[in-house]
């Protein structure tokens, strides 16, 4: 998956923002040209990839459509995530659903207006992500919810599994808080709280009619292979997704990143290509090889479908490589100490 910032201007002042969204746009965010020539080298990939579409809000550029056109012309599986704000009308939807738009993500962070307002900060965005889904759905577009974790919504993932079921969503990504952006003020919930959250999002995965997916607590893998009474799996060619492993983010100026919660910039498009620097960069390759991991990760029986949050170990501990902070299994040949599960 390749993400692209497409600006960071936002209306919202969500307190979890990774990228501590601004009113305005840069002055040197990328252009519409240098958009459409960053797209183009995207579809260099051997297999190209999806491309989100992100922000900031992806509406405050007036060229998203014919991004998005472009994106789906050069075989990248164009989707767009969306901040709920009074731009995002129908008619604007229908013209990127015509424009090629394969899905749409927008975030909801409770179960009921009040939590969701505590993290977005502004009201009337709940209703208003609800109504986007909704419009969504009736156009044929596939949508997802983003719902970040924290200590306010711990407690309502049954509640939200239980309200999301009636939107006719696809996917629904479980974010868990890396301390970056304006999300460095937030607490993160306990290393053995998220037994009980994984423990819900399981259950509720038999459930529900729509995937579910963590993103950024990669440890989740393992304990549905533990749960399901399955031994560590995957080779070196059954890697599981993670920060600049499969996954590569390229900011609103052009950085090309592991991740937008791992702002290490590794090039600078136009002048790099983001192919080369996937491939080619000693950072991307460290990320790539889970051998390289440190602490319990590295000897981990399970690093190579897990790898623990590269995201969330830089931003606690300056190493990328270094041991997933909020994991609590202790593999059976760790030298570090380690919280049992």
């Amino acid at each position: 998956m390749a993400f692209y910032e497409v600006t960071r201007a936002c209306d919202l002042v969500c307190r979890h923002c990774r990228a501590c969204a601004q009113p305005l746009a840069c002055e040197d965010e990328l252009s519409h040209e240098q958009s459409l020539a960053l797209l183009d080298d995207l579809a260099g990939f051997e297999q190209p990839p999806q491309v989100i579409l992100t922000g900031g809000d992806p509406m405050r550029r007036s060229d998203l459509p014919e991004l998005v056109r472009h994106a789906a012309g050069v075989g990248l599986r164009p989707a767009v995530a969306l901040s709920a704000t009074p731009r995002v009308t129908r008619d604007r939807l229908r013209e990127l659903a015509e424009a090629g738009m394969s899905a749409l993500a927008v975030s909801l962070d409770g179960a009921d207006e009040e939590t969701h307002r505590r993290l977005r900060g502004i009201p009337g965005t709940f209703d208003r992500a609800i109504r986007i889904l909704r419009d969504a759905d009736a156009l044929g577009v596939a949508t997802q919810v983003n719902t970040t974790v924290t200590r306010d919504n711990v407690g309502q993932i049954d509640a939200m599994a239980e309200m999301l079921d009636n939107l006719g969503i696809r996917r629904w990504s479980v974010f868990f808080l890396v301390p970056t952006g304006r999300g460095s003020v937030l607490e993160r919930i306990e290393p053995m709280q998220y037994r009980d959250v994984f423990e819900r999002l399981h259950e509720q995965s038999k459930m529900r009619s729509f995937m579910i997916k963590t993103t950024e607590a990669p440890f989740y893998r393992r304990f549905v292979i533990q749960r399901d009474g399955e031994g560590p799996r995957g080779g070196k060619n059954t890697l599981g997704v993670n920060d600049g492993r499969g996954v590569v983010f390229i900011s609103h100026v052009g950085e090309i990143q592991p991740s937008g919660f791992l702002p290490l910039t590794r090039g600078r498009f136009p002048a790099d290509s983001v192919v080369r620097v996937y491939h080619e960069d000693e950072v991307f390759g460290a990320l790539q090889d889970p051998d390289r991991l440190g602490g319990k990760c590295g000897v981990c029986d399970f690093r190579r479908v897990c790898g623990g949050s590269r995201a969330r170990a830089f931003a606690l501990t300056g190493d990328y490589l270094a041991e997933e902070p909020d994991c609590g299994y202790r593999p059976p040949l760790a030298v570090t100490p380690g919280l049992q599960e």
